[in-house]
């Protein structure tokens, strides 16, 4: 079964947030783990986090539920600053 998570949470995000050009959405697989770090325009963290962080952790239920059809734990990491691309 394929499952994309980065897009996922890509369309989302982007559905969420008043800059969706400033969102960048990075999946990093491994065996059994997939990493996703999500980046979006400062002014839009508190819509990605919610009050008392709902909204962040619904998202990450949502990965876990996908995750778990996969066969992988999925983590989401919100970050401050876009990692350079490698």
């Amino acid at each position: 079964m394929l499952v994309m998570f980065k897009e996922l949470i890509e369309y989302i995000v982007i559905a969420l947030v008043d800059s969706p050009n400033d969102v960048v959405v990075r999946e990093v697989t491994g065996e059994k783990v997939v990493i996703i770090e999500l980046s979006v325009a400062e002014a839009d963290f508190g819509k990605i986090i919610g009050r008392y962080g709902r909204t962040l952790k619904a998202i990450r239920t949502l990965l876990y539920t996908a995750g778990l059809k996969a066969n992988k734990k999925v983590i989401l990491e919100l970050l401050e600053e876009p990692r350079p691309e490698e």
